[in-house]
């Protein structure tokens, strides 16, 4: 991770987010990982990571590979919660573990809205006849961000001194569509217009749409395999065997840099290579 060193809007000086609440859902694997591990790294002594995903093996593996390393040295607070977003229970046990740091004196309130699959790929939109499969889809996919972003915003409301920022890791599919991709770029577009509406009806709050690009992950794998429009698949292919997908450190990196400078428009839409 490169060193930034960015004066903030608030005027504050700064190379890392202080001491830190963070909560990153989908952090068992891809993405997700990566960023609790370089996020980690970026925190001060006392803070805490609340690490959210479907595998609770996958999580404590990350859980001791983070307490092995460095950031782990630090005297940084790990908390794991096992459990499917699409659930009621599953927000609940997030706030619970979020709300067992309401000690910890933080600077930042960081929530990262990882958790997202690509859905059935291998049909078009004219066979989703099933509203519930459909309501499956967005439970997991819109609902579980929305609430959880409720929920962990009136648990730590905005005071003097807190920086509040919250992530929702989007799409190109967002604003493109994608043929036999319909249940992902709707949940996308539904994200991104979710998150612009709460950074207008909360000013105080940094609120950022963040597009990582390409990444060479389990889902790019099922988009090139799976897609059931074939021009898709084979782009898609064609994108992974030569080499122009990004490696996940890749897109953090950059994802993070944009939170320590802190100079994007609230609400907007960035992608990977806009920045």
């Amino acid at each position: 991770m490169e060193s930034n060193v960015i004066s903030h809007a608030s005027g504050a000086v700064s190379n890392d987010f202080g001491r830190a609440l963070c909560v990153i859902t989908g952090a068992s694997k891809g993405f997700g990982r990566c960023l609790a591990k370089q996020i980690a790294a970026l925190l001060s002594p006392g803070s805490a990571l609340v690490l959210v995903a479907r595998s609770g093996d996958k999580l404590r593996e990350l859980q001791t590979d983070l307490a092995a390393s460095d950031a782990g040295k630090k005297g940084l607070v790990i908390r794991c919660v096992t459990a499917d977003l699409a659930q009621k229970e599953a927000v609940e046990e997030t706030m619970k573990a979020a709300k067992q740091t309401n000690h910890l004196d933080i600077d930042r309130l960081i929530l990262i809205n990882n958790a997202a699959s690509l859905g059935d790929v291998s049909r078009f939109a004219v066979s989703f006849t099933d509203p519930t499969e459909t309501s499956s889809y967005l439970a997991f996919n819109v609902s579980s961000a929305l609430s959880l972003t409720a929920s962990l915003m009136d648990a730590f409301p905005k005071r003097p001194g807190l920086r509040r920022y919250v992530v929702n890791v989007s799409s190109l599919a967002a604003l493109k569509p994608i043929p036999s991709w319909v249940l992902y770029c709707t949940g996308k577009a539904a994200r991104d217009m979710m998150f612009r509406v709460l950074a207008a009806e909360e000013p105080e709050l940094r609120v950022l749409n963040y597009a990582p690009g390409p990444l060479d992950t389990d889902m790019h794998l099922q988009a090139r395999t799976d897609s059931g429009d074939l021009a898709v698949q084979s782009s898609m292919r064609d994108s992974h065997t030569q080499g122009q997908v990004l490696t996940c450190e890749e897109s953090g990196t950059k994802l993070l840099k944009l939170l320590l400078e802190d100079n994007f428009t609230s609400g907007g839409h960035l992608d990977f290579y806009d920045v």
